[in-house]
C-alpha cells in the first residue's frame, strides 16, 4: 500500500485532524489548500503543504502525481459559494468537466471530480478511514438533557435534514416548534443557522443529519467550534447529529462552549 496521501483541503479543522491521525499511522500527507483562509495549523501537520487556486484541476492532479500520490482524500469547508462568487477561476479542465455536468449540485459536482481523479490513477479514500474516532455514539453529550419539547423538534429535526440531503440540497435544518425556521443550501452551515436563529427569534434546535445514500468520500457532516458559535449567535438551545455519522471535530471545546451556554447536545 502507497504510504503517501493527498488530502485536498478546505477551511476548518477537519483536515488538520486528518493530517496528524494519518501520520500517526505512518503516512505521509500532501497537503494541498484549494480555498482561503485554511486553517494555520495544516502546514505543520502535514510532511507538505501547498496552496492553488480553487478551480486548478489540472495544476491540483499533475502536482499531486508528480508527488507520489495515489490516494487522496477531500477534507474541509468548500461552498459552492466559492464557484458562484467569482472568487474560482476555473482552469480549461475544470471548465469542461462542469460543462458536461447535468446540474450543479452537490454530489453531482463531487462523483464528477472522483470520476477525473479515477482517470489519473488518483483513489479517493473514505473521509472517516482516519478519523472514525471523532464520530460519537449515541447519546447526551452536554450537562444539560434537552427538554421534552426539544426532543421532539430534534427527532423532527433529523427527519427533515435527511430529506432535504436526499434531495441534495444540504445536510442542515433549524426547527422550533416543528416548524422549519431555516434549511441549508450554498450558503453553507453557519448561515443558515443565522437565518433560523432570526426568523425563529431565539429558542431554535439545530439538525444536521447525512444524506440517506451518503457517499463517505466527500461531504460527511461534520459539527465544531464554528458551528456552536454560529449557534450562540443566533440564541440556539439545542443540536442533534447522528451518531456514528456526524465527524466532531475539538469536541472538548465544542461541549464546553455548549455548557457555558446552556445547549444541549445529543447524538441521536
Amino acid at each position: 500500500m502507497n504510504k503517501i496521501i493527498g488530502l485536498i483541503a478546505g477551511i476548518g479543522l477537519l483536515p488538520v485532524e486528518f493530517a496528524r491521525a494519518a501520520r500517526g499511522m505512518g503516512f505521509d500527507v500532501i497537503a494541498v489548500a484549494v480555498a482561503p483562509g485554511v486553517e494555520q495549523g495544516l502546514a505543520q501537520a502535514a510532511n507538505e503543504f501547498h496552496t492553488i487556486g480553487l478551480g486548478e484541476l489540472d495544476k491540483l492532479i499533475q502536482l499531486l502525481k508528480q508527488a507520489g500520490v495515489q490516494q487522496v482524500t477531500m477534507l474541509g469547508k468548500v461552498t459552492k459559494e466559492h464557484l458562484f462568487s467569482g472568487a474560482a477561476r476555473p482552469d480549461e479542465r475544470m471548465q469542461r468537466l462542469l460543462a458536461g455536468l447535468k446540474d450543479l449540485n452537490d454530489d453531482t459536482v463531487m462523483l464528477a471530480l472522483v470520476s477525473e481523479f479515477a482517470q489519473e490513477g488518483l483513489s479517493v479514500l473514505d473521509q472517516t478511514q482516519f478519523i472514525r474516532q471523532l464520530m460519537p455514539v449515541p447519546g447526551v453529550l452536554t450537562k444539560r438533557q434537552p427538554t421534552p419539547q426539544e426532543e421532539v423538534d430534534m427527532e423532527y429535526g433529523l427527519g427533515m435534514a435527511r430529506q432535504i440531503g436526499g434531495l441534495d440540497i444540504g445536510q442542515t435544518v433549524v426547527v422550533k416548534n416543528k416548524a422549519v425556521m431555516a434549511v441549508e443550501a450554498i450558503e453553507g452551515t453557519d448561515t443558515c443557522i443565522k437565518r433560523g436563529g432570526e426568523l425563529g427569534r431565539g429558542g431554535v434546535v439545530v439538525a444536521k443529519a447525512a444524506k440517506p445514500k451518503q457517499d463517505s468520500r466527500f461531504d460527511v457532516p461534520s459539527v465544531g467550534p464554528d458551528t456552536l458559535n454560529a449557534m450562540i449567535a443566533a440564541g440556539a438551545t439545542a443540536l442533534v447529529i447522528e451518531a456514528g455519522k456526524t465527524l466532531l471535530v475539538n469536541k472538548a471545546q465544542v461541549v464546553e462552549l455548549a455548557d457555558r451556554n446552556n445547549i444541549t447536545i445529543v447524538a441521536m
